[in-house]
């Protein structure tokens, strides 16, 4: 006996389907790995034909002082004694120098140096900073450290970390730049993702709202089974999206990482991570259907609601516009409560993984508001769609929807 598929389930394959199809769809799941592939192509094909030679700064000194000498001169610099402004002057101009400065006769009482060039700059580079730098201090330090030391001293230090599990051992998941960079992407994608599949919902049931073809559809099936396999079958076009993108952009990075000399390529990718941005994909994107679909419900036009719905969505990539302090202090109070609002705690959630270790009570509070905001607004999405289906030319008011709420 064939089992007569359930009537959401109808709508889901419906729906699923009739996303995958789309041209946009396509265009959108295709067009991260390709531009990424792209940019890889066109840097290495740059770094083949335009790689400059090593390049030597070659920068002048006048001592006012007298007995300063280049004791210290770091990689790519050069420093070379010059006996007067004019001469300095000279050499730059024919290009025999890059630039110079003088040390007047009153440095140790001002500590200012002149620097001359050719160049308009906002702020003199930083090597060249640090080169004019390391060099005074160590002609000055020079009677009183030994030699060996001062080059110890004013060469950066170079710290290597690594994160230990309370029982002492290597922890898994490590810190770092470049382990910030696959978050740092998931939430990307994941700020898009939730955008565009929301904005499917929408459309979707709006322009059947629109088209009152909605009164056809709620003729065979409740207001409830309609919005839940809508629901659905967008996701799993959405989820299909994601997966593609977590299995291509690795790839892709490990390409890249060998084209730029294997930078990228202490990268990692825990499976802990992505069963985490899977689930908040999932529950983000539920989220910000329902709430299209409530709003969709209200609104008589499509316009309309688009209007609306990027006031919710935009709080998806929210945490994008604080990203510098979020870096510097990831586990701050008002991260951890943003954490717990369902509309910036998938995005947000992701990119302090990729920062820090976030405690696992706090992943479940935040599933947890998830899940109970999407079974919430799936309840009330409903209830609108069925009160105000043959509402057409006029959109409710706040008062009036929260009323009739706590009426039913």
């Amino acid at each position: 006996m064939t089992r007569t598929p359930s009537r959401t389930g109808l709508i889901l394959r419906h729906e699923f389907l009739h996303t995958i199809k789309k041209k946009g769809f396509i265009i959108l799941t295709l067009a991260i790995p390709v531009l990424l592939l792209v940019g890889i192509g066109i840097f290495k094909l740059a770094s083949g034909v335009v790689a400059p030679p090593p390049a030597v700064t070659r920068i002048g000194y006048i001592d006012h002082i007298g007995g300063f000498g280049p004791l210290y001169q770091p990689a790519g610099i050069e420093l070379i004694r010059i006996e007067s402004e004019a001469a300095a002057t000279g050499a730059l101009t024919r290009g025999e120098l890059d630039e110079y400065f003088v040390i007047p006769a009153d440095y140790v009482a001002t500590g200012t140096v002149a620097r001359y060039t050719l160049e308009k700059e906002l702020v003199p580079p930083p090597s060249v900073a640090s080169a004019i730098e390391g060099f005074l201090d160590s002609n000055l330090l020079v009677s009183e450290v030994p030699a060996e030391l001062i080059g110890r001293v004013l060469t950066p230090v170079h710290i290597s970390t690594t994160t230990l599990t309370e029982e002492g051992t290597v922890a898994e998941d490590q810190g770092g730049f470049t382990n910030f960079i696959i978050p740092a992407l998931f939430g990307a994608l994941l700020a898009i993702a939730l955008n565009v599949s929301a904005n499917y919902v929408l459309q979707s049931l709006g322009v059947e709202k629109e088209n009152r073809l909605m009164e056809i559809l709620l003729s065979t099936v409740s207001p409830r089974q309609l919005l839940t396999g809508k629901l659905l079958g967008r996701g799993a076009a959405g989820l299909l999206q994601v997966l593609f993108w977590a299995i291509s952009i690795p790839l892709l990075l490990r390409l890249a990482s060998a084209t730029i000399g294997g930078a990228l390529t202490s990268i990692q990718a825990s499976p802990g991570l992505l069963v985490l941005g899977v689930a908040y994909f999932v529950l983000g994107y539920l989220l910000f259907a329902v709430v299209s679909l409530a709003i969709a419900a209200i609104c008589s036009t499509v316009r309309e609601a688009q209007g609306i719905a990027p006031l919710f969505t935009l709080m998806a990539i929210a945490p994008f516009w604080f990203i510098s302090l979020l870096m510097f202090f990831p586990n701050s109070p008002i991260w951890v409560v943003f954490s717990f609002v369902p509309f910036s705690a998938p995005v947000l959630v992701m990119l302090r993984l990729g920062i820090t270790g976030v405690p696992a009570w706090q992943l479940a509070v935040s599933m947890a508001v998830l899940v109970a905001s999407v079974l919430g607004g799936l309840w009330i999405a409903a209830k609108l769609l069925r009160i105000y289906l043959l509402m057409y030319g006029k959109r409710p008011r706040i008062r009036e929807i929260v009323r009739v709420l706590r009426a039913g």
